[in-house]
């Protein structure tokens, strides 16, 4: 095994908080009566959808079909019939037709024992078309559609494919009980990616505050004596970015604006790989995933597994609800998620986490004028001034932001995170580029 990898630029240290849930292994979560499955969980265009109210609807059914290159089928996560059609919004703000579903019925899966598909000897169109037909997307919280991620362009290899389970958020644990509870079904995953990359390597990145899963991991991979280098990454805020994990173990930087497969390689979440298992051997379809549900304010975290529609404060109830009334929910991790104000919010593919959290980890502050001290540029893993691309987004300059490398910001709130005068930078970074998307049509 190798020693602790990492980035050269920037990066933070803000108190991970993950002893509250790291030690609790997944279990499933109730399935609520009344779920809302959104049409839009994927990035790209929405499912175009299938189904209307009245209908009945069985467990993996097609609510909504691909429209797009880049976009998802959405499948039923239970038995029922379709209530409505309703608009809701996501918590990073996008409003999208939703299937409401009232569950009843008998489940197809849930239960009952499912017979494993032999899928070595199969083609790579083959297991990608099984990925694409079961609604596959990255886990990590960017939930781009998989099999486009996995379908190289012509005159690009794959040189080396690495499973990110960094998880290099605070709070955020599920990534490393999936490494621990699951550690067969993730290397069959890898396999099975193994099989449509044909890369000359594959890894598997780790943070190092996570020991008891790279020496699992390890000891799986050489009783299996496969060809799959453990990789720990030294303990560093956002190590687990996709272009800083790249940075990291191959020491290749990904050109500005372009993706990891110009440099020859592809990543992928932890927990998509184990989505991939799941829909190759199994044929099931992405309804539920993992969900760490931690903060100051939850009575009981954990790590559960949850079907997809599921309101979140469902899950705050089955862990024991508030201890005191939460200063704000996140749903993500706290360095890039999302505030949410409304409890009947539904889980969807890219909801890592549910997080209540209290005042005192809030740490909110008024915002006072920038003193130019620098700490924002020092954090930085990209190498950005990001106190002046605020300026420049504040003050409506998106081209000489854009200039100055305003897409290459990775929206990891290093800078805000460290920055004394309490400045919104990553929300002003975020407006800018999506007022230059628009400015250019």
């Amino acid at each position: 095994m190798k020693g602790s990898m990492t980035y050269p630029k920037g990066g933070v240290h803000p108190p991970d908080r993950k002893e509250a849930s790291s030690e609790k292994p997944i279990k499933n979560a109730l399935i609520p009566q009344t779920l809302v499955v959104p049409l839009s969980q994927h990035l790209g265009k929405p499912a175009e959808l299938l189904v209307e109210p009245g209908e009945e609807v069985r467990e993996g059914m097609l609510l909504g079909k691909s429209s797009g290159f880049i976009s998802a089928p959405v499948h039923s996560p239970v038995p029922g019939k379709v209530k409505e059609i309703k608009d809701v919004y996501l918590p990073n703000g996008i409003k999208t037709k939703a299937v409401v579903i009232e569950m009843e019925g008998e489940f197809d899966r849930s239960g009952k024992e499912q017979k494993r598909r032999e899928w070595k000897g199969m083609s790579s169109s083959e297991l990608l078309d099984i990925i694409t037909e079961n609604g596959i997307v990255g886990l990590g919280g960017a939930t781009f559609p998989t099999n486009v991620k996995l379908s190289i362009p012509k005159g690009k290899k794959a040189e080396i494919f690495i499973v990110n389970g960094v998880e290099c958020e605070p709070y955020l644990t599920i990534d490393n009980r999936l490494m621990l509870e699951k550690t067969e079904e993730l290397l069959e995953g890898i396999e099975i990616i193994r099989t449509i990359l044909q890369p000359e390597r594959v890894a598997i990145a780790i943070e190092d505050n996570k020991p008891e899963a790279i020496r699992k991991v390890q000891e799986t991979v050489d009783s299996r004596g496969m060809q799959i280098e453990v990789i720990p990454l030294k303990l560093k805020y956002p190590q687990g970015d996709e272009k800083l994990v790249l940075k990291s173990i191959t020491g290749k930087e990904v050109p500005s604006g372009g993706l990891p497969i110009e440099i020859g390689a592809v990543v992928s979440n932890a927990g998509t790989v184990f989505s991939i298992y799941e829909a190759v051997v199994y044929g099931k379809p992405l309804i539920e995933r993992f969900v760490t549900v931690s903060g100051g304010a939850i009575k009981n975290p954990s790590n559960l597994k949850v079907r997809v529609g599921t309101p979140i404060g469902d899950l705050i109830e089955e862990c024991g609800g508030f201890t005191q009334v939460p200063a704000k929910i996140v749903v993500g991790g706290p360095m890039t998620g999302f505030a949410v104000y409304d409890l009947d919010t539904p889980v969807i593919k890219g909801t890592s986490g549910v997080l209540a959290l209290t005042a005192k980890e809030v740490n909110s502050a008024a915002r006072t004028n920038c003193i130019s001290c620098g700490r924002c540029i020092q954090a930085c893993p990209m190498g950005l001034n990001p106190t002046t691309l605020f300026k420049k987004v504040d003050h409506l300059l998106y081209d000489e932001a854009l200039d100055l490398g305003l897409m290459d910001c990775r929206e990891c709130g290093s800078c805000g995170f460290v920055c004394p005068a309490h400045i919104p930078l990553v929300q002003g970074i975020k407006l800018g580029k999506r007022m230059a998307r628009k400015k250019k049509g």
